[in-house]
């Protein structure tokens, strides 16, 4: 049995894991994750009771009930590398003896669903209309550097994708991934059903022009545009990608739902949006 380095997963002082600083005994089985540390707040006011409040660097975490379930609410902040950190942590807290520094017998699954905002890309995602990331592309390179990663990406659409948008090489290899098929039905079954694209960056990843010019000015046309299997790409986000692709590796069921809060064929973008998010978080809650 391995032994588990101390510089590969380090444990605080305390006994809690080193960036998000939960104990594992403080981690519900089901997760609601969310980017922003405040939209845990929002989350955990429908709470029936409270056991835990953990705040540590973007990482906010509050472990509660609601209407007899066991469930923690949870910020990853921004970005598909913080997913990689996020995603470790919360398996290590469940799959791996703290003590022992050995990875435990019996294996324990968690359920994940992270509530987003998105740009939308397709005129049937208009604002304020909740998509569920069925089907995410990676164009962070992530889940490149772990074993296994073609057992469970979808290779015929991604070498399709790369063909049709004429893909940069010098970019990261972008990677196609289900999410959890039971969760998607479950959480998003009166929902939009898309497939998401996770940018590494919000600016000039996503195509957006402030000043400095882009290197592939036409990207985003030549995605709107690609079809596989009838399928299109619905929106943009940056993190969908990552948590379903890590999760399969893992054997966790995790799956993304956003509310569209822009549309970018048309340019426009809506600011005030706490009313949509905070209805699908109830959502979330009644569903998970």
């Amino acid at each position: 049995m391995r032994i588990i380095p101390d510089s590969e997963l380090i444990i605080n002082d305390d006994g809690s894991v080193f960036h998000l600083h939960i104990k594992p005994e403080q981690l519900s089985d089901k997760i609601i994750m969310m980017g922003d540390p405040e939209r845990v707040n929002l989350t955990a006011s429908f709470f029936d009771s409270i056991e835990c409040d953990i705040h540590s660097r973007e990482f906010h975490t509050i472990t509660g009930t609601y209407k007899g379930k066991r469930i923690t609410a949870l910020s990853h902040g921004i970005g598909p590398d913080n997913i990689d950190i996020v995603i470790t942590e919360l398996d290590a807290l469940v799959n791996v003896d703290f003590k022992t520094r050995e990875v435990k017998k019996d294996f324990r699954q968690l359920t994940m669903v992270r509530v987003g905002t998105s740009g939308g890309l397709q005129p049937h995602c208009p604002i304020g209309s909740y998509v569920v990331a069925a089907k995410s592309i990676g164009f962070d390179g992530v889940l490149n550097y772990y074993d296994g990663r073609n057992n469970i990406t979808l290779n015929d659409f991604e070498e399709a994708f790369k063909k049709h948008v004429g893909w940069n090489p010098q970019h990261c290899s972008p990677y196609v991934v289900k999410a959890d098929e039971d969760l998607v039905s479950r959480v998003g079954h009166d929902m939009i059903k898309g497939v998401t694209i996770s940018a590494i960056g919000f600016y000039g990843p996503q195509g957006r022009y402030v000043r400095m010019p882009l290197a592939n000015p036409d990207l985003n046309s030549r995605i709107e545009s690609f079809k596989f299997d009838g399928e299109t790409i619905t929106n943009y986000e940056m993190e969908s990608a990552p948590l379903a692709g890590l999760s399969r590796l893992m054997g966790h069921k995790a799956m993304t739902v956003c509310t569209i809060i822009a549309n970018r064929l048309a340019g426009e973008s809506n600011a005030n949006y706490k009313g949509s998010i905070e209805d699908l978080i109830k959502k979330v809650l009644e569903r998970i």
